[in-house]
């Protein structure tokens, strides 16, 4: 058996059947085929809509006061599954983190909710056992997250989008 290596190719063509014939098949390997690389040129292969939720997540990091975290989780993950984004555009995905905050600080069934859900990613986070605070009644001392203490972070949020706007 002759172990020398294979003559070197005459053109392109044969270099590239010498190639393709020790690889497996593959998707990825389907697409280089028919051209893959020109397939995203100009294209960014994040969507628009992942390249909004990825500007109001920098937002919030940056301007949003959390010491413990989780009302930046909740509040990202909540922007990002309503049609808040997409009804604002795409393009503009700070005005639709503002009429976000405004339409909790408006309703104040939707910032309990908020609230109670914020409570429970405390929890989970920390791996303690969330305050909830009661309608009517004050909240315990040891909650991080009150209507009152979120309702004041939506409000400096949405000052500091319409200061920047």
């Amino acid at each position: 058996m002759d172990e020398s290596p294979p003559p070197p190719p005459d053109d392109e063509h044969e270099l590239e059947l010498q190639i393709r014939e020790h690889r497996k098949f593959s998707l990825a390997e389907a697409i280089g085929r028919l051209g893959g690389g020109d397939l995203m040129k100009g294209a960014s292969p994040v969507t628009v809509r992942r390249q909004a939720e990825l500007i109001v997540e920098d937002y919030l990091e940056k301007h949003l006061r959390d010491a413990e975290g989780a009302l930046e989780v909740v509040l990202l993950r909540q922007v990002a599954a309503s049609s808040i984004l997409l009804e604002s555009g795409y393009e503009e995905p700070l005005i639709g983190l503002g009429k976000f905050c405004q339409r909790l600080l408006d309703s104040p069934s939707r910032l309990s909710d908020l609230v109670r859900e914020v409570d429970a990613q405390w929890g989970r986070l920390y791996q303690e056992r969330p305050y909830f605070q009661r309608p009517g009644q004050p909240p315990h001392a040891d909650d991080p997250y009150t209507v009152e203490s979120v309702s004041r972070q939506m409000t400096q949020l949405l000052t500091t989008l319409i200061g920047e706007a």
